[in-house]
Order: C-alpha cells, then sequence, then structure tokens
C-alpha cells in the first residue's frame, strides 16, 4: 500500500464513521500534495469549520453579542464554534495548539455529538501534537515526501450513511479483542483508545468491502492505521506463537476465509510495516526530556502590559491592569433588568465593581541557559575549551531564540560564576580568555551554584535550564573535606532540591564509558543525559539545542 493510498483509506474510514474515530493526523508541510488532500477532504458529508491554534475562549464557546443585546434590550448570546451542530474541524499548525483550545476540542469530542476533526501538523524535528489530542485521533498518516506525481484522483463511497449501519453490525471474532489489547502492550501503548479504534477499523473496513466478518487483511490494515504511530517500544520477537485454542465455528464463518486466528506476527510485521526507517532506531534508543518547558523558548507569563490578548478576568479597583470595556459590558449586560428596576433614576448602563474585567496578556519570558562546567584534574583544559566554544555558538542564536547564557566553574573546594547572565558575545569572550583549572572536583558546590543563580533568575522572569559537563566523579563535599562518599550523597542532595525547585536540567557525560552515578544523578532531577565521549564544541551545542527543543 503506497502512502498516499494509506492515507485516502484513512480519510475513507473517518468518512464512513467519523463520530467513532473522532480524528485524523496528517503530517505533512504545506505543499500541492496536502493541498489536493484536503480537496479531498472536503468531500466528507459534513460542515467544515477551521480552528486557530490560538482561538480565544468567547470564539469557541460563545458570548454575548454585545451590538444586539443593546439594540434589542434582551439578552442575545453567539453560539460558538464548538457548539454547532456535527462538524469536521479542521486544525491547521496543531502542534502549537493553545492548551485551552486543545482542552475544550477534546472535551466537544468525548461529549459523542457527532464531532471530528483534522489536525494538520506542521511542526519540524520533534515538534508533535499535545497528547489529549493524538491520543483522540483514531488514524496518523504522513504526506512527507510525496510529490505530486503521486497523487491519483480519490472518491469516496456514496452510501456513507448505509455504510456507516454495516459496519457497526460487522461480526468481531471472540479472540480479536485480546490480541489488540496484547499487541497494544507490546507496543508500549498505553491507551485504551487505541485498541477500541482498531476494532472499529476493521468494522469499517470490512463493511467497505461488504464482508460481514473481520478477516486477517482487515485487522491488518486497521493496526497499520492507528497502532504505528502510537508505538512508544520495540515489540518483543517470539521465535514462538502460543497456538489459539479452536472454537466451534457456525455454517457462516465457515464459509468466509479461514483467516479467524490472526497470528500475533502478522500484526506485529503490519505495525513494523507502517514505521519510517529510522523510527524503530530512536525507539530503542529514546533519550527526551523526562520534564521540558518546551521549545528553545522561555516559560509563558501572564503580564498586564503587553504581549498576545488572553481573555479577561474578573478585578477590583486595585487591580493596576487596564480595565477592558467591552469584557465589563458584556459582563454587566445581563443584570440590567434587575438593576433598572431597584434603580429607576439612573440612566445608561448600571456596572458594578463586580462587573469590572481586566485586561491581561501573555508573553514568552527569556531562556537563561546556565553552564555547570566541571574543571577538575588533567582533562579541565579541553572541557572548558569546549564550553567556551559552545557558548559562542549559541550565543549566536540567543537573539532567535532570547537565550541568555552564564558560565560556573568548578574545581579545587569550590564553584565560582565565571559569566553572569549576559546576552553580549563581545563581553563572553572577554571573560573566556582565560580559565582557571585543575584541583578536586567539588560537583555538589557546582549544582548548589547553579541552583542558586537560576532562582535569581526566575525571581527576574527567566526560565532558567541547567547544563550540566562533568565526568561525574565527585570526590570534595560541601564542607570542602576530600570525602568521596560523602560528595556523592551531597551531590545527590542538591539535585532533588534542584528538581523541587522546578529547575530544568541537562546532563553532558564528557567520560570515555558512561558514568552510571551521573545516570542516576540526572534521574534524580529529571534530566536529560547525553554521553558525548570527546565531545567538541560543536557537539556540545547541538546537544544542548537538541534537548532545549525536546
Amino acid at each position: 500500500m503506497t502512502p498516499w493510498h494509506r492515507a485516502t483509506l484513512a480519510l475513507t474510514l473517518l468518512a464512513i464513521d467519523p463520530d467513532s474515530f473522532a480524528g485524523l493526523i496528517v503530517r505533512a508541510r504545506v505543499s500541492p500534495v496536502r493541498d489536493a488532500f484536503l480537496r479531498t477532504s472536503q468531500k466528507i458529508p459534513m460542515p467544515h469549520v477551521k480552528l486557530h491554534p490560538n482561538m480565544t475562549a468567547q470564539v469557541l464557546d460563545g458570548e454575548i453579542d454585545l451590538s444586539s443585546t443593546l439594540k434589542a434590550s434582551t439578552l442575545i448570546m453567539q453560539k460558538g464554534l464548538l457548539n454547532r451542530d456535527p462538524s469536521l474541524f479542521i486544525l491547521p499548525m496543531a502542534e502549537r495548539a493553545d492548551p485551552y483550545l486543545t482542552a475544550r476540542l477534546s472535551q466537544t469530542l468525548d461529549a459523542g455529538n457527532g464531532h471530528a476533526f483534522l489536525a494538520l501538523d506542521e511542526g519540524v524535528e520533534d515538534e508533535t501534537l499535545p497528547n489529549s489530542l493524538s491520543d483522540r485521533a483514531a488514524f496518523w498518516i504522513s504526506l512527507d515526501g510525496l510529490a505530486l506525481a503521486d497523487f491519483e484522483p480519490v472518491t469516496l463511497p456514496d452510501n456513507l450513511v448505509q455504510l456507516t449501519k454495516d459496519a457497526r453490525h460487522v461480526d468481531i471474532p471472540d479472540e480479536v479483542p485480546e490480541q489488540l489489547v496484547t499487541l497494544a502492550v507490546n507496543l508500549g501503548i498505553p491507551s485504551l483508545r487505541a485498541p477500541t479504534y482498531a476494532m472499529r477499523a476493521a468494522q469499517a473496513h470490512a463493511a467497505l468491502h461488504q464482508r460481514k466478518v473481520i478477516t486477517a487483511e482487515d485487522l491488518s490494515i486497521a493496526v497499520d492505521l492507528v497502532f504505528a504511530h502510537r508505538a512508544t517500544r520495540l515489540p518483543e520477537t517470539q521465535d514462538e506463537q502460543p497456538k489459539q485454542p479452536q472454537k466451534p465455528q457456525n455454517e457462516t464463518r465457515q464459509n468466509e476465509d479461514d483467516t479467524l486466528s490472526i497470528p500475533q506476527d502478522l500484526l506485529l510485521d503490519a505495525v513494523k510495516a507502517a514505521l519510517p526507517a529510522d523510527v524503530l532506531e530512536k525507539l530503542a534508543s529514546d533519550t527526551k526530556r523526562k520534564g521540558t518547558t518546551g521549545n528553545g523558548a522561555g516559560a509563558k507569563q501572564n503580564g498586564n502590559r503587553r504581549g498576545r490578548p488572553l481573555p479577561a478576568r474578573a478585578g477590583s479597583k486595585a487591580n493596576t491592569a487596564r480595565v477592558d470595556l467591552i469584557a465589563t459590558l458584556r459582563a454587566a449586560i445581563p443584570y440590567q433588568t434587575i438593576r433598572r428596576e431597584a434603580q429607576p433614576q439612573r440612566t445608561g448602563p448600571i456596572i458594578h465593581p463586580g462587573d469590572l474585567r481586566r485586561k491581561r496578556y501573555q508573553t514568552l519570558s527569556d531562556r537563561l541557559l546556565i553552564f555547570t562546567v566541571d574543571a577538575s584534574g588533567s582533562a579541565a583544559m579541553a572541557r572548558l575549551a569546549e564550553a567556551k566554544g559552545a557558548v559562542e555558538m549559541l550565543l549566536s542564536e540567543a537573539y532567535a531564540r532570547r537565550d541568555h547564557v552564564a558560565l560556573i566553574s568548578f574545581r579545587g573546594l569550590d564553584a565560582e560564576v565565571l559569566l553572569p547572565p549576559t546576552r553580549s558575545l563581545v563581553q563572553t569572550k572577554r571573560r573566556l580568555a582565560a580559565l582557571p583549572g585543575g584541583g578536586g572536583t567539588p560537583l555538589a558546590s557546582g549544582l548548589t551554584a547553579a541552583l542558586s543563580l537560576a532562582e535569581t533568575a526566575s525571581h527576574k522572569g527567566m526560565s532558567a535550564t541547567i547544563v550540566l559537563l562533568t565526568d561525574g566523579r565527585a570526590n570534595i563535599a560541601l564542607d570542602g573535606q576530600a570525602n568521596r562518599t560523602q560528595a556523592g550523597d551531597d551531590a545527590q542532595t542538591i539535585a532533588r532540591n534542584i528538581l523541587s525547585a522546578g529547575v530544568d536540567a541537562l546532563v553532558i557525560d564528557t567520560t570515555i564509558r558512561p558514568e552510571r552515578s551521573l545516570k542516576q544523578l540526572a534521574d534524580m532531577m529529571h534530566a536529560n543525559y547525553i554521553a558525548l565521549p570527546r565531545a567538541d564544541a560543536k557537539r556540545v551545542s547541538a546537544a544542548v539545542t537538541a534537548s532545549l527543543a525536546s
């Protein structure tokens, strides 16, 4: 099955039963092939509503129609986009969807009112859709790498209503649900929606080909479309599959193809065939962050002066934020009749303090990268040279990513802040001209200094990330004593404090052989651990950039 046929088959199954399948994720950048696919999707016989990833609550849920209400002297509400008749929601740039939009769209789909969505994933590298949306979409297809020559005209079936009824009456062999759940577990799929979607997809595919019982072909295509993109680990291969117990079959089943007992290997092969060539390797060596703030920009912050507008909120007179006049009038309008009866002498709208709505804005904070570099031992100068080159490389992208950088060196008995937070490349080169090295490894002191700098940056509205370059062999405790055991315990204590403070971290192991204790330290901080033996500045910079983007 070609990628284009796979994509159009997923669209056809969605058209047969939009309510059961909820959604389809299309991985594709803007291209003629994607435009052709979207034109095909227009043939689905239901209203199409285009959403924006940053739509406000008023547009999604509805609000007071201010002009109509004032004109008619009665409360008139506008219907939100999510409160309409069953529709197919088209969501471009779905990887950038606002959390509120994600939550409300998920609630709308869970209500079971016949809605479905088509999400266009236009992200680069590791950018993905929010989990709540990807979990609710039955199918995922990719149009990457397809040319217009791969396009073939597609016609959806004319009898979609009848196919919907037929699909729900397709017989499911008794062993199929257990097989699908077992396969989902083997692939590391935690959601129970996946086996359900796979069964419904097999039924719809069987109905499309006028079959009354699910066959091996139906089930293989179903797991291809539903399971492949959800897999989080490699399935364990088994030399011998347990034999399925023989079950009595009626005459109707005997007339069908002898495919009711479907080997597990066949389903696994169907999933592997749908995976891109490099996906299995990525699953086997997954190094994603356990806790991350997202892309290269800093965390989102609410303000009252600048940034992207957010829905207004109630606020007292003591609040210094500006009053949102329109939102205030909307809040006051429903009570005007009651207030006029109580105060007939008043003219114009009667506004109470509780009606006041204040403007809010959302901005991205600056990110601070705190390089905490091990300057001890004979390899200190090499590590400092790596850090110096990496800092200079990252600074060249600082203006685009809003990044500041700082440099902490720890050696001997203590740690020292060599470079305070800055975005100045000239100042950085001056401070990095001559860096000291040698002595013991006070790892806990280095982490303490990094945590202190991160907390100070947080008070200034910045999002800090600690980047630790070390071999992990701590031998100087916080009290300055040369005690390797106590030094390790102190480092673990500070690592827990970093986790408690909610500071992101990245640990780069510079030893030739990965250090187990350093991996454990990274786990305590919920930090991404990367082993880079003999790492140069370019590799360190690339590792930091990839971690921030994950």
